[in-house]
């Protein structure tokens, strides 16, 4: 299940994050989605030492913690997509194409002429969109 989602800008300021549990560990996955940037320069970073060349926008699972999966996707305009999960056994395949169907939501959301770059999205369609995504995600890495 996913527990949270972030759009990260290409300063590390956020964008958007919006968690999609119950209880009220916000702080705590926004501190996840925080940690997570570190692993995200490194990787863009040191190619070298990480798996995927410099033209994958995937960067797959970026840490696991004791609860969570973190996974990262970054765009070519540096902006970064993070997914936190609770799901232990997620396949590759689901979670590319969360990020490229969530990817397609983010173009769209920032395409609107009302849209101030580098600020906060604030679309009510986007978000709509993100929670269709989300629950779709549950539902096809169950099966």
């Amino acid at each position: 299940m996913i527990v949270c989602v972030a759009v990260v800008g290409h300063q590390n300021n956020p964008l958007y994050i919006q968690s999609f549990t119950e209880a009220d560990d916000a702080l705590k996955l926004h501190h996840i989605v925080h940690c997570s940037l570190d692993v995200v320069d490194e990787r863009v970073n040191n190619p070298k030492k990480s798996g995927p060349t410099l033209n994958e926008t995937f960067l797959g699972l970026l840490y696991p913690t004791e609860n969570y999966k973190v996974y990262g996707y970054l765009t070519n305009t540096k902006v970064k997509f993070i997914l936190v999960t609770t799901d232990l056994d997620v396949r590759d395949a689901d979670v590319r194409n969360f990020f490229r169907r969530f990817h397609a939501a983010y173009v769209d959301a920032v395409s609107n002429p009302f849209h101030v770059p580098g600020k906060k999205i604030t679309s009510r369609t986007f978000a709509e969109r993100v929670s269709t995504i989300v629950k779709s995600f549950g539902s096809s890495s169950a099966g």
